[in-house]
């Protein structure tokens, strides 16, 4: 059948869109930036879900005739605007202009008060309203990794210790991306209205699934932190305040209360069967591409904050440093030795406040290349002797010129 999949270019919805390809449907992949994704093969839907067109249903019609519709759209944050956009609004037009199989994917665990959980039971809300299967699929796990699956690789990665909240004991019973891909299809070929939770058939404390993500990684063993509750709040709020990815409320909150999802229901009705994460983990062996991700995953964040830290230091210098000091060491007039000082602080403010809010990282990576390149070259010209200084002037852009490159590199996670 035809399917429009909403959240294509997510890490779920990737998976899921080749995985409804593979078994021969014809997939429209809709998402906010569909270049990847019709670069691998699909037709595609670009749409923005926060803004105003998709709300309407006129909107989704022409890509819905005889079409079904897998929703895959969400945010874990954002404003309450933006959540309102994904969850409610954009997520009713699409189900109203639909008049095939519906389906939607929640997930599990949202209890919590949370903007993430809260926003999560509207969307449930409006698909039950529209007569949509209800989907929560346990912790997701893949060849590939993404947010929470990328967090715990990270977590098993650590050199000595391998932490985990509290006592480590909370149950997880993860499925493969693929899996829950063909209990998708089989739930859009026969329709099992209502609400449906799908996991893996081995259940592990989250200890014993952190070791084992450390074992598949082939790492020496590790003595396991049993990271205090209240150290683990504390440090989601930094990484909050910080925008530091893995290290959220949102997601140490998940992982502290599980993700156990009651699979037997619906594997009564259907033919597909996950397999457990034993068998996943059995089914290929971890690469060096894997190592490197896991070891990089918590280093994006470290390599973002020094590099801001760096920027700012260097734009308090370029407003204090008195015009004297570059006098001697620079030959220009002292009115054009003040414009770049000062000029040049600015830009060196403005670059790490986008870092400290990790504001458009592709551009501003570039943007601090440029800089970094412009100050080289120019130095270069109006001081050659820096190049032989001591303390290493000019010589210390080099490895920052390296730094900036990872950060680059770092910069898209899917």
């Amino acid at each position: 059948m035809k399917v429009l999949v909403l959240g294509a270019d997510g890490f779920i919805g990737r998976h899921v869109a080749f995985a409804l390809r593979a078994a021969g449907h014809e997939v429209l992949a809709s998402a906010r930036r569909v270049s990847a994704l019709e670069r691998m093969g699909f037709q595609v839907v670009k749409a923005d879900l926060t803004q105003p067109e998709t709300h309407d249903p006129a909107f989704w019609q022409p890509h819905l005739q005889g079409a079904a519709l897998v929703n895959l759209a969400g945010l874990l944050t954002g404003s309450e605007a933006e959540f309102e956009a994904v969850h409610q609004r954009a997520l009713r037009a699409a189900l109203a202009a639909c008049a095939g199989p519906k389906l939607h994917v929640s997930a599990i665990g949202i209890e919590a008060d949370t903007p993430f959980a809260r926003w999560r039971r509207v969307s449930e809300a409006e698909a039950f309203a529209a007569g949509a299967m209800v989907l929560r699929p346990g912790l997701v796990l893949a060849d590939t990794s993404y947010g929470g699956s990328s967090a715990l690789r990270a977590f098993a990665a650590l050199p000595f210790v391998v932490p985990v909240i509290g006592s480590g004991t909370q149950p997880f019973n993860p499925i493969h991306a693929s899996d829950l891909g063909a209990v998708i299809a089989e739930l859009l070929a026969q329709p099992r209205p209502g609400l449906h939770e799908i996991g893996g058939p081995e259940t592990m404390t989250l200890t014993a699934l952190t070791l084992g993500l450390r074992n598949w990684l082939g790492l020496p063993r590790a003595r396991v932190w049993r990271v205090p509750r209240w150290l683990a709040r504390v440090s989601g709020r930094l990484g909050d305040a910080l925008r530091l990815g893995p290290i959220s409320t949102t997601a140490l909150r998940q992982l502290d209360q599980g993700v156990w999802a009651d699979t037997a229901p619906l594997l009564a009705q259907i033919s597909a069967r996950p397999r457990g994460i034993s068998q996943i983990l059995a089914s290929r062996p971890a690469g060096t591409q894997d190592l490197w991700q896991a070891r990089l995953y918590l280093l994006k964040p470290l390599i973002r904050l020094t590099l801001a830290l760096m920027w700012l230091a260097s734009a308090a210098l370029g407003f204090l440093t008195p015009l004297a000091h570059f006098g001697a060491t620079i030959p220009l007039p002292e009115p054009l030795a003040l414009v770049l000082a000062r000029g040049g602080g600015l830009a060196d403010l403005a670059l790490g406040l986008a870092l400290l809010r990790d504001w458009r990282p592709r551009k501003i990576a570039l943007a601090q290349l440029a800089l970094v390149a412009g100050y080289t070259l120019g130095l270069t010209v109006l001081a050659p002797g820096l190049w032989l200084d001591p303390f290493g002037g000019l010589l210390k852009n080099l490895p920052v010129l390296a730094l900036i490159l990872v950060h680059l590199a770092l910069a898209e996670e899917r």
